[in-house]
C-alpha cells in the first residue's frame, strides 16, 4: 500500500508545522547543510515509528522500534549525514544497521544510491515496507550481519554505521574507496563512545573524533 498524502503530511504532533519546529531546533544546534534540512523537513519521520508513539517522532530523542533497537534522535541523523556530505556529493553509500529505515530514507534524497544492511529480519521487513510505501526506489536492502558489509556492491564513497562497535570491522574498512569516509560511533556500551570519522587515503586510514555519543551496541550474527 502506498502512503497517502494525508499520512505523509501528518496532523497535530506529526504535522508540517511540527517538522518545521524540528528544523529550527536543528539549525539552533548547528546544522547548516540546507539541502539536508530541506530533506528532513519532508521525510515523514512519524511513519518510521509505531503509531502509538508517532506524536513523539519529531522530538529530539531516540525512540524504541522494537527488538531492543532505536531510531536515532533527529540531531544524530542530521549531524552524521552532514559529516558524510562535508566533502561534496556522494554517489554510493553503505548504511550498516537499517533499523527503522529513517536514516536510509534521508540519505536516499541526497545521494545517488543507498545500500543498507540489517541483522534483524523483523526490522528489515518493516523498513522495506516503508520504502515501498513511500516510493524510495534508490534504496537496496540486505538481511545480513552488518560487520560483513556488502562486498559485492563495494567500493563505497561513504559508509555510515548506526550502532557502536568496540572496534571497526575490517571488512567495512576494506569496502571504503580511496577518498571515501566512514562515520561510526566507536566504543563500549557501558563506557564512552566517540563519533569517529575515518577517511581512506592511498597511504591507509586517517581518523578523527567528532563528539561523544550514545548508540546501541554493534552486534554480530542475524536474528
Amino acid at each position: 500500500m502506498i502512503a497517502s498524502a494525508n499520512q505523509i503530511a501528518g496532523i497535530g504532533f506529526t504535522s508540517q508545522r511540527t517538522r518545521t519546529r524540528m528544523i529550527r531546533r536543528l539549525i539552533d544546534q548547528g546544522i547548516e547543510n540546507e539541502a539536508l534540512l530541506q530533506v528532513m523537513a519532508r521525510v515523514p519521520r512519524h511513519l518510521f515509528v509505531d503509531e502509538a508513539i508517532s506524536t513523539r517522532a519529531y522530538e529530539d530523542v531516540s525512540l524504541p522500534i522494537g527488538e531492543g533497537q532505536t531510531i536515532s534522535q533527529p540531531y544524530a541523523v542530521a549531524r552524521m549525514t552532514e559529516i558524510l556530505l562535508d566533502e561534496g556529493p556522494v554517489q554510493r553509500v553503505l548504511e550498516v544497521g537499517t533499523g527503522s529505515g529513517y536514516q536510509a530514507a534521508v540519505l536516499s534524497q541526497l545521494v545517488d544510491v543507498v545500500f543498507t544492511v540489517e541483522r534483524i529480519r523483523s526490522l528489515l521487513d518493516k523498513a522495506r515496507d516503508r520504502f515501498r510505501s513511500l516510493q524510495y526506489r534508490n534504496i537496496y536492502t540486505r538481511y545480513s550481519d552488518g560487520g560483513w558489509g556488502w562486498p559485492s556492491h563495494g567500493l563505497f564513497g561513504a559508509i555510515i554505521v548506526t550502532a557502536a562497535p568496540a572496534r571497526v570491522p575490517e571488512p567495512l574498512l576494506d569496502q571504503l574507496m580511496i577518498g571515501g569516509r566512514m562515520i561510526v560511533p566507536v566504543g563500549s556500551q557501558d563506557g564512552l563512545q566517540s563519533l569517529t570519522i575515518i577517511t581512506r587515503t592511498r597511504a591507509g586510514f586517517t581518523r578523527r573524533q567528532e563528539s561523544d555519543v550514545k548508540f546501541v551496541p554493534f552486534l554480530s550474527g542475524k536474528s
